[in-house]
C-alpha cells in the first residue's frame, strides 16, 4: 500500500523556471531500468550524440554522462531534451523529484525542499500543496526503488535513546513553534532551539510520552525567554577552538567540487589541501572553493555588517521551518545523525550563511543572503565529507563546549545592534 505524503505547514512556493541550474550542477544516478528506458528512446541515432556515450560509471553506479556546460541531454536553450520529447515521465526519477525531497517517517512521507534551487529560495511559483499529486506519484515510484522506506525507524534522540515517531514529531513541533515566532530575530530563535535541545539532552523520556511530553516541552519553552540572552552582544564570543572548528565546517559547506560552479577542486588534491590549510589559519585570501566566491579576505568577512532587512529574516524562517518539519536534519537525509546532533548541524548553517553573505557585499542584502543560503544548502546533508567521523567529532566538541550558540550570536551581530 502506498505511503501517504504530508505537506509542509509552511507557506512555500515553487515552480520550475527552466534556469537549468540543476542540469549543470549535479551528477544524476540512474537505475538499470531507467538506463534501459533512456537507451530505448533512440538517442544514439541522433547526429548530436554520434560517438558519445549517454552514461558513465561512477563508483560502481550508472549516471547520466555530462558535457561542457552540464548534462549531456541539455540543449542549447538550456532545456532537457528528454523532457522536451518524451515529457517528464521519460526522465530519471532523480530529475523529476528535484527540488523536492521525500523523507520516510514511519507511516508517511514528509516533503522537504532543496534551497539550492533559485526558485525555492526565491519563493517563486505555485504553493507546494498544488504539487501534491505529482509528489505522491514520485513517492510511489521511490518506494519501488527503496521498499525499506515503508518500515523506517525514527532516528535516535541521542545515543540509544529513542522515542516513537509521534513523540519525535512533538519535539519537531516544539522547535517549529520557536522558529515561527517573529518577535525575535532568527539568530535568537535558533539559540532558543539549542537551549531547548540542551535541556532535553539532560532529561530522559522513558516514561514521559504523549500528552505529558507536550506539557513538559511547553514548560521548557516558557522558560527560554529568561534563559537565552536577548541580544547577540550579550553572548560570550566563541573561543579560538570554536572558531577554528567552525572554519573547517565553512570549508565544507562552501566547497563545490562538480558542475559549472566548481571551485579549485578542478585543480586537484594539492589545491584542496592548500585551501584547507588556509581555512585553518583563517587569514588572508579566502580560497575560491566555490565558483561564486569573489576575491575577499577572511578579515573582511569578520567585519560586522549592517542590519538585515526583514525579508532576510523571513527567508531564513522559511528555510529552517522547512528543514525542521521535513526532518531533513536527522536520520538518513543527514548522514544518519541523531535528532539533537542533526539539529546542531542545522543550526551551524546560520553562522555559515551569515559569514558567507558578507562576501557578496556589493549586492543588496537579500540577494547576498539568498546566494549564501543556496551555496550552504547545496552541501547540507549532501557533501560526503560532512558525514565523516572527523566532522562528527568536531560537532561533538562544538556542542560540549557550548560553541554553537556563541557562533550564531557572533555572526548574528550587526553594526546597528539588534532591531
Amino acid at each position: 500500500m502506498p505511503l501517504p505524503v504530508r505537506t509542509l505547514p509552511v507557506v512555500q512556493n515553487w515552480d520550475c523556471h527552466n534556469c537549468g541550474s540543476c542540469c549543470r550542477e549535479y551528477l544524476v544516478h540512474v537505475t538499470d531500468e531507467e538506463k534501459k528506458r533512456i537507451e530505448e528512446q533512440g538517442w544514439s541515432k541522433e547526429p548530436e550524440f554520434a560517438g558519445k556515450s549517454l552514461f558513465r560509471r561512477v563508483k560502481g553506479r550508472w549516471a547520466l554522462n555530462d558535457q561542457e556546460g552540464g548534462c549531456i541531454f541539455l540543449d542549447e536553450r538550456g532545456w532537457c531534451r528528454i523532457h522536451s520529447r518524451f515529457g517528464p515521465e521519460g526522465k530519471p526519477l532523480a530529475c523529476r523529484v528535484y527540488p523536492f525531497l521525500l523523507v520516510p517517517a514511519g507511516n508517511h512521507w514528509k516533503i522537504g525542499l532543496r534551497f539550492a534551487c533559485p526558485s525555492v529560495t526565491g519563493d517563486i511559483g505555485r504553493p507546494i500543496r498544488d504539487h501534491l499529486a505529482d509528489v505522491r506519484h514520485y513517492a510511489d515510484l521511490l518506494l519501488r526503488q527503496t521498499p525499506e522506506a515503508e518500515h523506517s525507524e525514527p532516528p535516535p534522540l541521542q545515543g540509544r535513546q529513542r522515542v516513537a515517531w509521534d513523540d519525535l514529531q512533538r519535539f519537531v513541533d516544539a522547535l517549529g513553534r520557536i522558529i515561527a515566532r517573529g518577535d525575535d530575530r532568527i539568530e535568537r530563535r535558533l539559540r532558543k532551539c539549542l537551549a531547548l535541545a540542551t535541556l532535553c539532552r539532560e532529561a530522559r523520556f522513558d516514561t514521559v510520552r504523549g500528552k505529558r511530553l507536550e506539557e513538559f516541552l511547553a514548560i521548557l519553552d516558557g522558560a527560554l525567554d529568561g534563559e537565552v540572552a536577548e541580544r547577540p552582544e550579550d553572548v560570550p564570543a566563541p573561543s579560538w577552538i570554536g572558531r577554528l572548528l567552525f572554519r573547517q565546517w565553512l570549508a565544507l559547506y562552501i566547497r563545490k567540487d562538480t558542475g559549472q560552479n566548481a571551485g579549485i577542486a578542478r585543480r586537484g588534491r594539492l589545491a584542496l589541501l592548500a585551501a584547507a590549510v588556509r581555512f585553518v589559519r583563517g587569514r588572508g585570501q579566502v580560497p575560491a572553493v566555490h565558483g561564486w566566491l569573489p576575491n575577499v579576505t577572511f578579515e573582511q568577512l569578520e567585519q560586522i555588517p549592517p542590519p538585515w532587512p526583514s525579508s532576510c529574516e523571513q527567508l531564513l524562517e522559511r528555510y529552517y521551518l522547512t528543514k525542521l518539519y521535513s526532518m531533513q536534519f536527522a536520520g538518513p537525509t543527514n548522514f544518519w545523525l541523531g535528532f539533537w546532533d542533526g539539529l546542531e548541524s542545522l543550526a551551524l548553517t546560520f553562522p555559515a550563511i551569515a559569514w558567507l553573505s558578507r562576501a557578496f557585499s556589493d549586492r543588496a542584502a537579500h540577494e547576498a543572503v539568498s546566494l549564501a543560503l543556496r551555496i550552504v544548502d547545496d552541501s547540507f546533508g549532501y557533501h560526503p565529507l560532512l558525514g565523516t567521523a572527523r566532522q562528527r567529532l568536531s560537532l561533538r566538541i562544538l556542542s560540549f563546549r557550548g560553541e554553537i550558540p556563541r557562533l550564531i550570536a557572533w555572526y548574528g551581530r550587526t553594526a546597528a545592534g539588534t532591531r
